[in-house]
């Protein structure tokens, strides 16, 4: 075993946890849950007027059609999005982000960058920028090949 490949694995497995512990403090804290944050995520990068019909919706998080509209009843009872229709087709229905919900998202967002810069606040730009670097460069790798997770047979092993 390779000492410095083990430390590194070990060390991104911590730091995940650390992150992942942070995100939760944050969504309980400012009362979200995790789903509800990711539909008002998912809508806030739509931009202005952030908006979609839930079909569209429900595709960009990767939810069937019920799962999601199971999912903007009680966001919708918070008044964090109304849905609406369309007043040419009725048939049709929109999703927008309340003002309600863009500064939930928002109180949310910037409580989240608070620890985040709290974890990295040890590091120097340069360290940070070094780090990005290095870390872009194995997200590349392993999206590039996905196969390269999954370890090589040797001849040995009759492949």
């Amino acid at each position: 075993m390779d000492p410095v490949k083990e430390a590194i694995f070990a060390r991104l497995a911590i730091l995940s946890r650390h992150a992942a512990q942070a995100r939760r403090d944050t969504l309980d804290s400012g009362g979200l849950r995790h789903w509800q944050f990711k539909v008002l995520l998912t809508l806030r990068r739509l931009g202005p007027p952030y908006e979609t019909s839930p079909s569209r919706l429900a595709d960009l998080l990767g939810l069937t059609r019920g799962a999601l509209s199971a999912r903007l009843g009680p966001l919708e009872d918070a008044g964090l999005i109304t849905r609406t229709h369309d007043a040419a087709d009725r048939r049709r229905v929109h999703v927008r982000l309340t003002e309600a919900g863009y500064d939930a998202f928002e109180q949310h967002a910037a409580s989240e960058e608070h620890g985040e810069n709290a974890l990295l606040s040890v590091l120097s730009e340069g360290e940070k920028r070094t780090l990005a670097d290095l870390l872009r460069k194995l997200v590349e790798a392993a999206e590039a090949a996905p196969d390269a997770t999954e370890p090589k047979r040797s001849r040995s092993d009759g492949s």
